[in-house]
């Protein structure tokens, strides 16, 4: 089995996915072939691969080139983890839309910063699908890169190729939850549904118990509500506990991050002021400050720390076990939408339970989502579909609309401002927008 991390120097997510197939003796054996654009950081993969060989006495192989279409030839199964434009790209997304009154706290899925890395990134997947076809033609694609639900739209749309798109926040805010309802997290079941970053717990239970009561019980303590003061007060208004962290989420609605310049609402200093004790966790561009402090931690050390030896909850390696022995699991990935949600569009990408085997990807009927949450879905949704529009056929008409729509700017920003604010972007970002290469940026 050769399985192919394309973005290897994303060290840690190659570290601990490494590590998983290697704590999954069904896996043994396999060649993990890493590729990266950066040399540097293709060495540094590299030697942690080569350390997780010899610690875990691992009947693998390990080969590294810079060379995509080599890396992925003969490929079962092809991982994607990486950053097309890198800190430089990053930096822009979020800084250009703060001057506009844009305060975004990761800036990765949608907003400015979904929209554009959306942008950067969709052409670079297209491009390795084509190689796959043809080099790898039976290879499944399992994708970790950000914007989730942006990229896997524009992957089913534009290639039609096998493929899942893999998150972590479903897993981490259930066990969060069975934390705060008390209960050990091998004792709940739930059913989590919607888009990647804003799907629903439908329901969490334990031997029958519904355990929503104690959950909202919980979000009572003041030390849960400073630190999930967004999450809380969605579920009070929409009666439902989202996936994805407060900072992620307050960036996906409209409520919470406008501009501090034009409403004096209390919770703009909690995303604005460095002394505000919330601060860490949803400041504006508090995401891309964790990734620059790590990236010149790596530079100054050369390697990055030593993982445990505890499987980790991302699925990637339980996907491929499922595969290879046809045992089957269930993990929530992003597909998309052919009735599993009923009241979400055809087509679009949705966060839903699925089974996996040697079968492939079977995703659950969901039904219906209670209007509020599809309501919710809909308005990221529609952002979605214009920028996979924008991405795929080079529409820049299409990329201005994304903004205009967006939740966040459209709360932040005037017509006239958004479009400043794009047609700076689509400047700055020219070099990784191939799609509007030939098109004229006011």
């Amino acid at each position: 089995m050769k399985v192919t991390f394309i973005g290897a120097g994303s060290l840690v997510f190659t570290r601990n996915l490494v590590r998983d197939l290697f704590l999954t003796p069904a896996l043994d054996g396999c060649t993990i072939a890493l590729m990266d654009i950066d040399p540097e950081r293709l060495r540094w993969s590299r030697s942690i691969v080569e350390r997780l060989i010899a610690s875990h006495q691992a009947a693998a192989r390990v080969e590294a080139t810079l060379d995509r279409r080599e890396a992925v030839a003969g490929a079962d199964y092809v991982i994607t983890t990486f950053q097309q434009g890198g800190l430089e790209a990053y930096r822009l997304d979020i800084e250009i839309p703060r001057r506009h009154g844009v305060e975004q706290c990761v800036g990765d899925t949608l907003g400015p910063g979904g929209i554009f890395r959306g942008l950067r990134t969709v052409p670079v997947l297209l491009d390795l699908c084509r190689d796959l076809d043809e080099v790898a033609p039976d290879a499944m694609l399992l994708n970790y890169v950000n914007p989730m639900a942006i990229n896997c739209w524009a992957v089913a749309r534009g290639s039609g190729r096998p493929a899942i798109g893999l998150c972590h926040s479903v897993q981490g805010t259930s066990r969060m939850l069975a934390d705060w309802a008390g209960v050990p997290y091998g004792e709940v079941e739930f059913s989590c549904a919607g888009i990647n970053h804003q799907a629903f717990f439908l329901s969490f239970r334990t031997h029958g118990e519904d355990l929503y009561p104690r959950i909202r019980e919980a979000a009572r303590r003041r030390a849960l509500i400073a630190r999930e003061p967004i999450r809380i007060e969605l579920m009070e208004r929409f009666g439902y506990f989202v996936t994805e962290s407060s900072g992620h989420a307050s960036e996906y609605v409209p409520y919470f991050r406008k501009s501090a310049h034009e409403v004096a609402d209390e919770l703009v200093p909690r995303f604005t002021d460095p002394s505000s004790a919330w601060f860490g966790n949803g400041r504006t561009g508090g995401y891309l400050a964790t990734c620059e402090a790590r990236a010149a931690e790596e530079r100054g050390s050369g390697q990055i720390h030593a993982p445990d030896g505890r499987r980790s909850d991302e699925y990637g390696s339980y996907i491929l076990e499922a595969m290879e022995t046809n045992r089957p699991t269930a993990v929530n990935g992003n597909v998309p939408n052919c009735g599993s949600i009923t009241n979400l569009p055809a087509g679009c990408c949705v966060e839903v339970p699925c089974l996996v085997s040697r079968a492939g990807v079977s995703p659950t009927v969901i039904g219906a989502l209670p209007p509020q949450l599809a309501a919710l879905n809909r308005a990221c949704i529609s952002v979605q579909e214009l920028a996979v529009d924008a991405a795929l056929t080079g529409n820049v008409e299409a990329v201005h609309q994304a903004a205009l729509v967006d939740p966040l700017t459209a709360a932040a920003a005037s017509p006239r401002s958004i479009r400043r604010m794009v047609d700076r972007l689509l400047e700055a970002q020219a070099p990784w927008l191939p799609q509007f290469s030939t098109r004229h940026v006011a």
